[in-house]
């Protein structure tokens, strides 16, 4: 898959959600790609892709920018700061990530046919590494988000063929047993 596309894709998903859910604007940064996701603070939400193509998006944050979203998104006030990441805030992460790899699955189906999703995991935390097990590079495409930033990250590739199906435990026609 293209890194321009991924960037395209991420950009107008993350503004689109930033400008009629959150009533903010998301500023782009300059993209680029990682081997490895090295987010290791902050809040995060990873959301699973699977089809032709398979993979993982996830967003990162700060906890102050965490409460912020949250107070914008559920129009309640969770103060900025450490202690204040309460579930509200990892849920209102989880919806924001939903909508916007959501958003990014749907404007890339065209090019890579029908995508599912899992259901977002939401970390929080400091000292923390993030780690995939897949091969491809992250396109990473930073925002700021009135001076602080977030981060979506995406990684896809093409699905592995599927191993044939086996059913339980394939005994030989005949057993000899002494």
């Amino acid at each position: 898959m293209d890194t321009d596309r991924i960037v395209q894709a991420v950009a107008a998903a993350t503004g689109e959600v930033f400008s009629t859910m959150l009533a903010t604007e998301a500023v782009l940064g300059e993209p680029y790609t990682e081997r490895m996701p090295n987010v290791s603070d902050g809040v995060v939400a990873f959301i699973g892709l699977a089809g032709k193509w398979t993979g993982t998006g996830m967003i990162s944050c700060p906890p102050s920018l965490a409460c912020r979203l949250a107070s914008q998104l559920l129009m309640t006030e969770y103060p900025p700061g450490g202690e204040a990441v309460s579930e509200d805030v990892l849920d209102a992460v989880a919806e924001i990530a939903n909508m916007i790899v959501g958003n990014v699955k749907n404007l890339l189906e065209e090019e890579l046919g029908p995508m599912g999703m899992s259901i977002p995991t939401v970390i929080f935390g400091r000292n923390f590494t993030t780690r995939s097990v897949g091969q491809g590079d992250w396109v990473v495409v930073p925002f700021d988000c009135e001076g602080e930033k977030l981060e979506v990250r995406v990684c896809l590739a093409p699905a592995r063929e599927p191993a044939p199906v086996r059913h339980g435990f394939q005994a030989p026609d005949y057993v000899e047993l002494r």
